[in-house]
């Protein structure tokens, strides 16, 4: 599994609440609240996306956005006052009529009416936070024909009303997420180990990483399945990665833990020994250095202590 692919699976990026929204002008929804990762698919017309107190950005057919923060607004113009308010996963209008016309529809449907496909992902644990690190609170990623197939079929799909169409829609749009998520850390290069993934000797370090997380790995064993030198290897990697190997492993190491922590029942032991560490106190150790609180005290919630 590459590495984009292990964030998403980890953070549980999956059985997103999709809908669908057809409006026609003037209209504006506020979304007070949500989930840390929202996508919005622009099937038809055109919209304006304002995140906070920035400045509005604009959406067009087959357009793709990446919404990292609660506390945006969807609107036709940003002229357009809000008519929707949407806090708690409730509706609470204000002046406009947003009627179910459809499941997961909500609109009017008439000509010249914006449609727009929002997928809330409720992602999960400290592993999700590197997956959102690599977005800002707004990426939009404009129309191309690597997304018009998918979006074409979301299109399609949304409309019916057949068994297992809950299932369908959420496998598309996880498929459009992937695409998106793609085609903007390519064109922005947010991270540098994710610009790191197409070279094809540290990305194979990469992918070996986070596929076997508690193998006992060296700089020389690295190198040796890059099939580079050791010390060739450990200035590529630092180069592009920003950090040592092993550095970047025990990062990876204690971002797994802290999720097993809260998520597992299983002791501090077994936690250690999945992420790598035959001793309990070693990782206890390493796990306070990284994450600023002792196992047990992260489990239990409570916040690392600041001077």
């Amino acid at each position: 599994m590459d590495v984009l692919s292990d964030l998403l699976h980890r953070a549980h990026a999956a059985d997103a609440l999709v809908r669908q929204l057809i409006q026609r002008p003037p209209w504006s929804l506020t979304f007070e609240d949500g989930p840390p990762l929202t996508l919005v698919a622009t099937l038809g017309g055109h919209a304006s996306l304002r995140v906070g107190d920035a400045a509005p950005v604009p959406v067009a057919a087959g357009d793709l956005a990446l919404i990292r923060a609660p506390g945006y607004t969807i609107a036709d113009d940003p002229a357009t006052a809000p008519q929707v308010v949407i806090r708690g996963g409730r509706k609470y209008p204000i002046t406009a009529d947003v009627r179910p016309r459809a499941p997961r529809t909500y609109g009017d449907g008439a000509p010249g009416a914006t449609t727009m496909v929002r997928g809330a992902y409720e992602l999960r644990g400290v592993v999700a936070g590197r997956l959102l690190d690599l977005l800002p609170p707004l990426a939009v990623v404009p129309a191309g024909p690597r997304t018009r197939a998918a979006l074409d079929l979301l299109a399609a799909e949304i409309a019916r009303d057949e068994p297992g169409q809950d299932a369908v829609l959420r496998r598309l749009l996880d498929l459009v997420l992937v695409l998106a998520l793609r085609a903007w850390c390519a064109s922005e290069a947010p991270s540098p180990w994710f610009r790191a993934l197409d070279d094809a000797e540290v990305g194979e370090a990469l992918r070996l990483l986070h596929a076997e997380p508690a193998h006992r790995w060296t700089v020389a064993a690295l190198a040796a399945r890059a099939g580079l030198s050791r010390a060739a290897f450990a200035a590529r990697f630092a180069h592009l990665v920003g950090e040592p190997p092993l550095t970047y492993l025990t990062g990876w190491r204690m971002t797994l833990a802290a999720d097993l922590l809260r998520d597992t029942e299983d002791t501090v032991a077994a936690v250690a020994k999945a992420v790598g560490y035959e001793d309990p106190f070693a990782f206890s150790v390493a796990f306070k250095r990284n994450r600023g609180a002792s196992p047990s005290d992260w489990r239990r919630g409570r916040e690392p202590a600041t001077s």
